[in-house]
């Protein structure tokens, strides 16, 4: 059927220059590069002090789901506010940089590094010290939890494998 979605895997950390640049993993570009707008979406996250990133594609598929709700709701109008009117688009430079504006560095705590992890269809950037400390909350949480995850069903007309 559809293409394989490419996911955002492991965690890379990279260091911040004074002007905000950060290289993106060569991994996470390979994934961007596929798609309609070479760079990175990003916005501050609305659940920790990090920078949750992705492609355009995933923001347009956000963006959808956003549109589905009333467009007169409070609902509708916080999520278009606290994501889209705090959302960059973040072209990549020619050496695979992107420019994290001071919003955003700020929100996270970051100042010299930049976290870079993968979450699968999308990726959040840290500041390292703080992600070393929820890692390890969170690695807890999913060895409790672990009976809980589920492997999804194959599409329909797969080849039910690999």
């Amino acid at each position: 059927m559809g293409a394989a979605v490419a996911l955002f895997l492991s965690t890379f950390v990279n260091k911040v220059d004074r002007k905000g640049r950060v290289s993106v993993p060569a991994t996470f570009r390979t994934v961007l590069a596929q798609q309609s707008f070479s760079g990175v979406v990003a916005f501050p996250s609305l659940v920790h002090a990090a920078i949750e990133g992705s492609g355009i594609d995933r923001f347009e598929r956000l963006a959808e789901g956003i549109d589905d709700l009333n467009p007169f709701s409070d609902e509708h109008d916080d999520f278009s506010k606290a994501i889209f009117g705090k959302a960059h688009q973040l072209p990549f430079d020619g050496e695979g940089r992107i420019i994290l504006p001071e919003a955003l560095l700020k929100h996270a705590g970051i100042t010299e590094h930049a976290a870079f992890v993968g979450q699968g269809r999308r990726f959040q950037v840290w500041e390292p010290e703080a992600f070393a400390r929820h890692e390890s909350e969170a690695v807890e949480r999913a060895k409790r939890d672990r009976a809980s995850l589920r492997l999804a069903a194959p599409p329909r007309g797969g080849d039910g494998g690999a």
